[in-house]
């Protein structure tokens, strides 16, 4: 499986920290040269410091997903400095969470313009390129598109879209050769907790996702890139999340029932 990715060209958003950064590093341990993209350029320089330890090509190409024109001169960026493109990711995103009664519109803005907005423009730019390579688009969604729960409605109805394009992709892709999977992660270690209702980082605002269940990024990042190589449509991990998938799918009663006794809390 590793060989699949050995010399090809990469481009990941939000590719500073989180799952973005250990996408970046399991692509070049694997031989791949990796662009990644974000908001905070002293991260991205960062992770192309540690994938040039691995004896491969990086680029810190920073961009914000929801402006259409930087994600075109970044994927333009990418493509010149790289020669090509075999693999794009939209890994962006963030999470909005409270009750729907206090969430305003531009929380919903936000929200969509990240999460969905941002995966659909990342999609569009990208997909002329992986034409030409026969190459490989994924999506990090999310089981929170499956799995609902009191006070996310913002977030999963975010990552049920991002499912819903993702799919679409997969089907309009198909003919010229071209994958689109969607990647749907349960808890993994991240800073997504760390960023509030408006986009901003707070190193200090704790995570209150349940650390029993928590995946480190690295072991998540092998499974991810496994399923990008294998062109799978959709996937879902890790095992908590793969079982909530599967409840969320065939009995949303039980999830409903589960949702009810949490909202009474």
């Amino acid at each position: 499986m590793a060989a699949v990715f050995r010399g090809s060209q990469a481009w990941i958003t939000g590719g500073g920290s989180g799952l973005g950064r250990a996408m970046a590093l399991e692509l070049a341990k694997r031989g791949a040269n990796v662009a990644v993209s974000g908001r905070r350029e002293d991260r991205l320089q960062e992770v192309v410091a540690e994938v040039e330890e691995l004896g491969r090509t990086a680029v810190a190409v920073p961009c914000d997903c929801t402006d259409e024109a930087q994600v075109a001169q970044a994927v333009q960026t990418v493509v010149d400095r790289l020669g090509g493109l075999d693999v794009a990711i939209a890994n962006a995103g963030f999470s909005v969470s409270g009750p729907v009664e206090r969430l305003t519109a531009d929380d919903w803005r936000r929200q969509l313009d990240v999460n969905v907005v941002g995966a659909a423009i990342t999609a569009r730019h990208a997909i002329p390129h992986l034409r030409a390579t026969r190459g490989r688009l994924a999506l990090v969604g999310s089981v929170a598109a499956l799995v609902y729960m009191p006070r996310m409605a913002a977030y999963q109805a975010s990552k049920a879209a991002v499912l819903a394009l993702g799919r679409t992709l997969a089907m309009e892709l198909a003919p010229d050769g071209v994958s689109c999977t969607v990647l749907q992660p349960g808890f993994v270690e991240s800073e997504l907790a760390q960023v509030d209702n408006q986009g901003r980082f707070d190193p200090e605002r704790p995570d209150r996702r349940p650390s029993a269940l928590m995946w480190r990024a690295e072991p998540a990042a092998r499974k991810m890139i496994d399923a990008v190589a294998r062109r799978r449509v959709e996937y879902s991990f890790t095992g908590h999340g793969r079982l909530g998938a599967f409840l969320g799918r065939h009995v949303p009663w039980l999830m409903q029932l589960a949702g009810n006794r949490m909202a009474r809390r």
